[in-house]
């Protein structure tokens, strides 16, 4: 039996596993070493049902109890699904990804599920439905996994962040967990036990340490940003109790993902008409752009694709001085292009990591439009997240009453020059900075980890 670090993170999930004292990623089948955190099915009702197939054969019972509902009405659209000659079938990854891309009016896509799990209001089916997103995610990580390792694998350690995505703070957080515990459970771990993100990335860069250092470590991940000030060293890495060598912690709900949203609304939205007047000369509502692109916000989503929201768009777009450029906004609505229009910003952020201007496609708005981004407008768009971060910075160096030797940052957003020189300017005189591995170093850190507890 197997033992790994897991980060199910909010745009990639990783895992790890000890090999000669190391970490090592474990290559998971098609998707390399990191999987986008994204899932499709032809239809919302089968996911409960394709989980079951492939529970393990102890859990089916119990889950078929929990879901006898949700099964049956799987069943039904599983049939519908027969006759119309569609596959029912998951896809995960980047394949999910290109399944909706396909046709986004059809069939159910979400991406980044762990920026829901601690959602303020979710009832009982929501809350069970996200259960089973994670679960079947899972499900399929472990598979691909265990594939590779030619080895089962019955515990593990879960990555979470100081605070999920949440207005509920401790109650939010429990929630996420809970989630997380029984997807992990259901399918087949034995033994789940969860570390800080920020910590388990401290713990991968302690091993690198010849001396003792203070390190505050920054992880910008997908969803949340976290910072931990932590007493490093040799001599304190093979501790098994680490709490008194933590000296604060800080996090907030905003990452990679709400850097993706703020350039959709503040770069490509002006292509749709936001900025733009109604005849009265009064200006449009902004909410109606913000809605579209709040991807990791059901409440806004929710309203955008409402009835209500269609017959307004559609008023707006008679009282609108510029028609065209609404009837963009009008079409993202009724085709549930959402998730494609943030997908194009977020491509357009990876591309300004390298260039300073890029050309975004729009095309499926409108033939041939093409929308001009630069990197000044990816730093102007997230002004107000990068101050976020800025105050989660001071908050865990005030918490912990010392400035710290180092500064380690990691996290997929970190590789943005945008982001790296404005950390940079924020780091005490004479701090000494260190990027970990972008995607890597919270799961091989949480690798580390599991490897100690379980020993």
């Amino acid at each position: 039996m197997a033992t790994i670090g897991f980060d199910f993170g909010t745009s990639n999930c990783a895992v790890g596993i000890m090999r000669n004292a190391h970490p090592e990623l474990v290559t998971l089948a098609e998707h390399g070493f990191y999987m986008p955190s994204s899932l499709y099915s032809a239809s919302r009702n089968t996911i409960v049902n394709w989980l079951y197939q492939n529970l393990p054969t102890n859990e089916q019972s119990n889950f078929a109890s929990a879901r006898k509902l949700a099964l049956q009405k799987g069943q039904m659209a599983l049939a519908e699904l027969k006759l119309d000659g569609l596959n029912s079938e998951l896809s995960f990854g980047k394949s999910a990804l290109e399944h909706y891309l396909e046709d986004p009016e059809e069939g159910y896509y979400i991406k980044s599920p762990k920026s829901f799990l601690g959602a303020t209001g979710l009832v009982r089916q929501q809350i069970d439905l996200f259960e089973d997103i994670v679960a079947a995610m899972m499900c399929h990580i472990k598979a691909c996994a265990e594939q590779n390792l030619k080895e089962d694998i019955d515990q593990l350690v879960i990555g979470k962040p100081v605070n999920f995505q949440g207005l509920k703070g401790d109650e939010s957080n429990q929630q996420a967990l809970n989630i997380l515990t029984n997807a992990a459970k259901r399918v087949g771990f034995k033994n789940v036990e969860f570390q800080f993100e920020p910590v388990a990335a401290g713990v991968e860069f302690e091993a690198s340490l010849p001396t003792e250092k203070r390190v505050l470590v920054v992880d910008i991940g997908g969803g949340t940003s976290d910072c931990s000030m932590l007493l490093m060293g040799p001599e304190l890495i093979n501790h098994e109790q680490r709490s008194e060598h933590i000296l604060s912690h800080s996090g907030q709900r905003v990452g990679g993902n709400d850097f993706d949203i703020q350039l959709a609304l503040f770069g490509l939205m002006p292509y749709l008409g936001m900025n733009g007047q109604l005849k009265t000369g009064k200006p449009l509502p902004v909410k109606c752009f913000s809605d579209a692109v709040e991807i990791n916000n059901i409440a806004a989503q929710t309203r955008f694709y409402s009835a209500e929201n269609a017959r307004m768009l559609a008023q707006l777009l008679r009282d609108a001085e510029q028609k065209s450029l609404l009837e963009r906004l009008l079409k993202v609505q009724q085709q549930k292009l959402s998730y494609q229009l943030v997908n194009c910003a977020e491509q357009a952020k990876i591309e300004l990591s390298a260039v300073n201007s890029t050309l975004v496609d729009l095309d499926f708005l409108s033939p041939s439009l093409m929308a001009q981004l630069e990197r000044d407008n990816l730093l102007q768009a997230n002004r107000r997240i990068l101050d976020s971060i800025a105050q989660l910075i001071n908050e865990a160096i005030n918490q912990a009453g010392c400035e710290p030797d180092i500064v380690f940052v990691t996290g997929g957003t970190a590789k943005s020059p945008v982001f790296n020189q404005f950390i940079r300017q924020l780091c005490p005189a004479g701090t000494e900075l260190v990027v970990g591995d972008y995607f890597g170093s919270v799961a091989s850190g949480l690798t580390r980890w599991a490897d100690k507890i379980y020993r």
